[in-house]
């Protein structure tokens, strides 16, 4: 599968959020971080905010929720919109359930893992779900370095992956920027979020491009994907 870059508006300007969705016009996904101050400790939005950004963007939403109790919430946000959302194994108390619930609504299925948690337990869940997100920072705050730690990690879920023949997205997330993005890729990882490393630019568009373009060259290269 070719690399697709996911621009974090968590990087953008909230008061114009539409205009920032149409800064990023040729992104895969618009990456959607919902935050509730109690999983993590930052508060961000929530499902009207997610109803009213798919009616202003046709880049399809993927929702990264970094809240309490997302077995009773992930629901809503496919109903708001969202094309895929994103749930925390740390957080979800019947993640089987939860996935399958989003994925009944019409919505991709997707368990995230921080820093800290091993991929390893959640192995038998991997059929479950259409995307495993690896934490590449603690969650909370845009703007962290990359932690490079998480590397063996990414191969170690890639390996996984390809164990069971499975059509699995493996998405990262944070610090993913131009001096980043080469070793996920080559690790393993498919799917990148990045915030500031696209924001932050005087022309977001090119830079997702050009994510895109490194990531590519770099999955070329690398042993998980000559083995296919």
């Amino acid at each position: 599968m070719a690399a697709q870059i996911n621009p974090s508006i968590l990087s953008a300007d909230f008061a114009r959020l539409a205009d920032e969705a149409k800064a990023v016009e040729g992104a895969d996904w618009l990456h959607v971080d919902v935050m509730d101050n109690h999983f993590v400790p930052n508060l961000t939005l929530g499902v009207p905010i997610v109803e009213s950004l798919s009616r202003a963007t046709d880049i399809p939403l993927d929702c990264h929720l970094m809240i309490e109790d997302p077995d009773r919430w992930a629901p809503q946000y496919v109903e708001a919109g969202a094309g895929s959302v994103t749930f925390h194994a740390e957080a979800a108390a019947a993640p089987v359930r939860t996935a399958r619930e989003i994925r009944a609504k019409g919505a991709r299925a997707s368990m995230a893992l921080k820093p800290a948690t091993p991929i390893e337990p959640y192995e038998d869940l991997l059929p479950e779900l259409d995307m495993l997100l690896i934490m590449t920072v603690e969650p909370g705050f845009g703007g962290q370095s990359f932690l490079d730690i998480m590397l063996p990690k990414i191969r170690r879920t890639r390996q996984l992956i390809a164990k069971h023949g499975l059509e699995l997205w493996l998405q990262v997330d944070g610090g993913v920027s131009a001096s980043t993005i080469e070793r996920c890729a080559e690790a393993g990882a498919d799917v990148f979020v990045a915030g500031s490393a696209v924001y932050n630019t005087d022309d977001p568009a090119a830079a997702v491009r050009m994510l895109r373009h490194q990531a590519d060259e770099a999955t070329a290269k690398a042993p998980w994907a000559c083995a296919h």
